[in-house]
């Protein structure tokens, strides 16, 4: 009899050449690394000089060369902003966390509601209605001033909150984000199996929609609260009043003297710009992640 030795598998020379490119492609160059660096150094200096100029007296503020190190009155000069009765700086915190608050709950709510309509379910002049809300997306707001300021003048809202929140409860770019991500992120079969079970439409959006639909909701919220905590030109049009203003219109405020107090305005912008800060730490990590999931899906 003859015996037949089994020899090992000779390994394939290529791999670990292979591997090696891989690794190499994946790896980030010295001029991406510098890229990357100078991008955070640029977005982080206005943050920085901010809290400078916030920190330092307004003859420091206004020197040649300027400061490039904090000093100490930054408490002196936020209690001036606090204690600054044509800004109504605490008012206008309280009034644009209540707008915020309340456009971007309204748009979350709405927008995946419709969302989930264009995306799933059939009726009538779908199609129409979308084309519609794209091409509401493309007029810009000052075209519509003059109208919409007639409208709140024929409804007492003028120097109100309403004014500034009611026009912005729901809007084309926050159907179309859900739309999109609905379409991805919810299957068929996960519908029709809720409808077997005996779901109505409104528990399948409740405990199928909803659920599915969180990352982009974040993301969403996101973006409707940094933009409505911003808005300047639609609440300065309507809120004449300065004793009710929003945040931006108190930072306004601050610099209508002659000789402008930089200091105090920088302060003030710093007080500002704090709640946009904590909202981005506290859901920093699930809107990071929403946004890579909806890449990863797109």
């Amino acid at each position: 009899m003859t015996s037949t030795t089994l020899h090992p598998p000779v390994p394939r020379a290529k791999e670990p050449r292979i591997r090696h490119r891989a690794e190499r492609l994946w790896a980030a160059s010295p001029l991406t690394v510098v890229g990357l660096v100078l991008g955070v150094f640029l977005s982080l200096f206005p943050f920085y000089w901010m809290i400078v100029i916030a920190s330092r007296t307004n003859d420091a503020a206004n020197s040649w060369p300027p400061p490039f190190l904090p000093g100490g009155e930054l408490g002196e000069n936020i209690s001036r902003v606090l204690a600054n009765g044509d800004a109504s700086i605490v008012k206008g915190l309280m009034n644009s966390f209540l707008v915020a608050g309340t456009i971007t709950v309204a748009t979350v709510f709405f927008g995946s509601l419709a969302g989930f309509a264009f995306a799933k379910l059939r009726f009538r002049g779908k199609n129409a209605l979308l084309l519609i809300i794209l091409a509401s997306m493309m007029v810009p707001i000052q075209l519509g001033v003059l109208p919409l300021y007639i409208l709140m003048a024929k409804l007492e809202w003028l120097n109100t909150m309403p004014s500034v929140t009611v026009p912005f409860l729901i809007g084309g770019f926050g159907i179309f984000m859900m739309r999109q991500y609905a379409e991805q992120a919810v299957p068929n079969e996960l519908i029709e199996a809720a409808r077997v079970d005996g779901c109505s439409t409104w528990k399948v959006y409740w405990h199928v929609v909803v659920p599915a639909l969180r990352p982009a909701a974040a993301v969403l919220g996101l973006l409707t609260f940094m933009e409505q905590w911003n808005q300047f030109f639609w609440p300065f049009v309507v809120l004449a009043d300065p004793a009710n203003p929003t945040v931006q219109i108190s930072l306004r405020s601050l610099n209508t003297a002659y000789f402008a107090d930089n200091s105090q305005i920088f302060a003030g912008t710093l007080i500002a710009t704090l709640p946009l800060f904590i909202v981005f730490v506290l859901f920093g990590r699930q809107i990071i992640g929403g946004i890579m999931e909806g890449a990863v899906k797109s």
